[in-house]
Parts: structure tokens; sequence; C-alpha cells
């Protein structure tokens, strides 16, 4: 499973990137607003640094605008996603899009069927969202599944990103149930890494380490 860092914060993406661990980068207009600075020059920024898919998303809602944003975006770097929201018009636009050789990530997705749709309009990528499925009481990851299991049905070849992710057993979760990609925050990134085995086993062994007697040379 490839893992993207769900960021817009350059600082975030130079760590992570830093720990060879990630595929690519997802961001959207309100990770992006942090920043302060203009959509364009973090996406550059970012591509400088991430040499895989860049998710970049419209803020359009009609066909006509999501094609012009778009285009903008996908002009910016080679590896640009656009991102496109679930929406008829949305569906509408990724079609075209397909047809003129740009990568969509269709976000925002909270239902099977809606999977199908994205992936039969063209869709590179689908973003279930996890945690806010469970949020309603719903099961984010059941959902992961099922997309899994439909797309593996009639071999469509969009490939399903688990996103809102909010912690390691969801990260697991996913991988287990064959999810192409997952993005996360770089702190769920960091909890990975974590196991109090680990911690003390590391312990274990710095402290026996001080105990070997050090060799002179005569």
């Amino acid at each position: 499973m490839q893992i993207f860092i769900d960021s817009g914060d350059i600082a975030e993406i130079k760590e992570a990137q830093s720990m060879g661990v990630i595929d690519g980068v997802t961001t959207n207009p309100s990770l992006l607003s942090k920043g302060g600075k203009p959509t364009s020059e973090v996406i550059a920024a970012i591509a400088a640094i991430v040499d895989g898919p860049i998710s970049a998303e419209v803020v359009g809602v009609e066909a006509e605008e999501i094609l012009r944003e778009g285009r903008e975006l996908a002009k910016i770097h080679k590896n640009v996603v656009v991102k496109v929201p679930l929406l008829e018009e949305g569906l509408k636009a990724v079609r075209i899009f397909t047809k003129e050789g740009i990568r969509t990530n269709v976000t925002l997705c909270f239902s099977p069927s809606q999977a199908l749709l994205a992936a039969k309009a063209g869709a590179t990528y689908i973003s279930p969202f996890v945690g806010r499925v469970d949020d309603i009481s719903g099961d984010g990851i059941e959902l992961v599944q099922q997309i899994v299991q439909i797309y593996r049905n009639y071999d469509l070849k969009t490939q399903v990103l688990a996103a809102s992710i909010r912690h390691p057993l969801h990260f697991v979760q996913a991988a287990t149930i064959g999810a192409h990609v997952a993005t996360l925050p770089l702190k769920v990134i960091k909890q990975l890494l974590k196991h109090p085995l680990t911690d003390s086993g590391l312990a274990q062994f710095l402290a026996d380490a001080k105990k070997i007697p050090t060799g002179s040379r005569s």
C-alpha cells in the first residue's frame, strides 16, 4: 500500500519525506489555507520535495469551473492530480479530464454507489473518508472494503485512497483489506512507528551496552 501525507505544510512534508516512507501528498483548501500562500506556489514547492502524486483540489462546483481550475492546477507540475468533489458536475468534469489525460482524485466519497459511479467516469483515485463515516456512527473501514471488493469484481482501474485516517488501527485495517493508498497526517505517520516493546527493548539494549567493557590498547 502506498502512503501519502495529508498536509499543506512544507516543513511537515519535508520531515515525512526524510523518513523515506511517503509516496505522494494530498492537500485540500482547508490545509492550504493555514499557510497563507497561493495554492500554485505551495503545490510547486511540494513537487520539488516529493516525486509522486500530489492532489490539488478545485473549489468550483460547476463542471466548467472545475475544468478551468483543474487544467490550471495540472499545468503546475506533471505530478499534480486534480481533486474533484463527488458531485454530478464533478463527474462530468472527471470524464473530460480523463479524455485529456489529466489524473483525478474524486473526494468526499461516503458510499459504495458513489465510488462505482466515480470509477465509471474514469477517476484515477477515489477517496472514501474513513474517520468522517465513523464520526456519524458508521463504519468507515467497511466502506473501504466494499469499494475495494466492487472494483475487484469488475476489474476497475480506479485506485482506492483511504482518507480521513485518524489512527494507526485505521491504517492497518485499510492495508489488510487491500486499499491501494492511505493518506495520513504527519502525527499518524509518526504513531505508526510507536510500540512499547520497541521502546523497552531499545532501553534494555542501551543499558546492557553500557556494561560491556571497553577494550584498552597496550
